[in-house]
């Protein structure tokens, strides 16, 4: 029965992604596509949960101030993070902080369930500590553990067999992203709040470092050596143990390299508009669904309908633009929509309805082919600037942007609604203008480089 289930695992994953070479490699990517997508499932039922526990606790109008903390917080936890990568085996630091954050999100659920001290107490007040911990909290997850699973992977594969296996964890990424958020949240479940499903995904928290334990004792380690690996290998046989460049290394190199900064700036401006975007549409959910357990399912249901369209997208093969029309039509894509989005927004601005889709669609098309698209960027460049500078970019570009446009959502507790959103979009037309420009460049320069077959910084 196994084998008959395994030869057509087999056939399926060679019809979607190209023969695998073995049997072995199969078994790998398919053991962390399962890691992954409970991973993303966990992530995106505590996504929902993190902003209707906030509103019930704090305040919505105070969910600007959460994300400029969470940029303050996570900064320097993303530095001792890059440390203790350095120092010890990532595979054992994996299991640490999921030991860690599962027994932590327990502790956050025992409280929740406090009848005075918790979710029952239905007064929001600033001074509640807990709410302002619980949004870095599920922060965390998104900008430290996901990215440590990625640098695991990406440390254990070749590159021809991460062409194979990256969209087999993908799709399943996408797949956790649908089935999570549908079947853990306080309407399926019945619960009168959010508290029992932070426990819940606490405990599949624990789970995924057993899991993971489980994965490191079954899988050869011929599966476990990849490219970074042999090139270290090689390097200190020739040139002797010289050590790493420091982390602020990737800093400089961002500074001094126009390319570079230009995907920085790719994906902080994207940032820096569907953060308002975002912060519009949660501040109406938030209106419409006072209560914490009624907010948590209606914004569940946005991140369920993102894991849909995002896993469709995958699967009928979105990521086909950028292999026939090229870079810069996969790029320009999303700024085209970003732009629709904030004119609907604009026409409609009392509907809870039109900024539930454009998010939906706004996020989807980002993780189905923004991402993914933005992730070639990187083949032209040196390793110093993929391992380096990619974890500035991606950590300090997306925080960074989200904290400054947090800056502005303020003003909407200061200004009218209609002031506001027509601030918003002239604003918008000239950060997209600047997007474009920015993608142009960018695009460019990368297909000089793999014209000329030379690395561009």
């Amino acid at each position: 029965m196994l084998g008959r289930v395994g030869d057509l695992l087999s056939r399926v994953a060679a019809a979607l992604w190209g023969k695998f070479e073995s049997k072995e490699e199969i078994q790998k990517f398919a053991f962390l596509a399962g890691i992954f997508c409970l991973m993303i499932g966990v992530y995106w039922t505590l996504r929902p949960m993190k902003d209707s526990i906030f509103f019930a606790v704090v305040g919505a109008k105070y969910l600007w101030m959460a994300k400029i903390l969470s940029l303050c917080v996570i900064s320097p936890l993303v530095v001792i993070y890059g440390k203790l990568i350095d120092t010890y085996p990532r595979h054992r630091v994996f299991y640490a902080l999921m030991a860690i954050y599962g027994t932590i999100a327990i502790g956050f659920a025992f409280y929740f369930m406090s009848p005075s001290l918790g979710l029952l107490n239905k007064a929001p007040d600033p001074s509640r500590f807990i709410g302002w911990a619980w949004y870095v909290f599920v922060e965390i997850f998104g900008s430290i553990l996901i990215a440590l699973f990625w640098a695991f992977t990406a440390d254990t594969t070749l590159p021809d067999s991460a062409k194979r296996g990256f969209p087999m964890i993908a799709l399943f990424g996408q797949l956790g992203n649908m089935v999570g958020p549908a079947f853990l949240n306080t309407r399926f479940l019945g619960t009168a709040t959010s508290a029992p499903i932070v426990a819940l995904c606490g405990g599949i928290v624990l789970f995924i470092g057993v899991l993971f334990w489980v994965f490191m004792r079954v899988t050869p380690k011929s599966q476990l050596t990849g490219y970074q690996g042999e090139r270290a290998h090689s390097k200190k046989k020739d040139k002797g143990d010289e050590g790493e460049p420091g982390f602020f290394e990737g800093l400089r190199l961002l500074l001094s390299e126009s390319y570079l900064l230009g995907i920085f700036l790719i994906i902080a401006l994207y940032e820096l508009v569907v953060t308002v975007i975002d912060n519009h549409f949660k501040m109406s959910a938030a209106a419409a669904f006072p209560s914490e357990a009624a907010a948590s399912a209606y914004l569940s249901s946005y991140a369920t309908y993102v894991g849909v369209v995002a896993f469709l997208c995958v699967l009928f093969g979105i990521n086909n633009i950028t292999r026939r029309l090229g870079m810069l039509a996969s790029l320009v894509l999303l700024p085209i929509l970003v732009d629709i989005c904030i004119s609907l927004v604009f026409l409609y601005p009392l509907s809870a309805v039109v900024p539930f889709w454009i998010m939906v669609c706004a996020k989807a098309i980002n993780y189905a082919l923004n991402q993914p698209t933005l992730k070639q960027l990187y083949i032209p460049t040196s390793p110093d600037a993929k391992y380096k500078s990619q974890a500035w970019i991606e950590a300090f570009g997306s925080r960074g942007a989200k904290a400054s446009a947090s800056f502005y959502n303020g003003l909407r507790t200061v200004i009218s609604l209609n002031t506001f959103l027509t601030m918003t979009l002239f604003a918008s037309f000239g950060v997209i203008g600047l997007w474009f420009m920015v993608i142009m460049s960018v695009s460019k320069q990368y297909n000089k480089a793999i014209a000329d077959n030379a690395v561009v910084c």
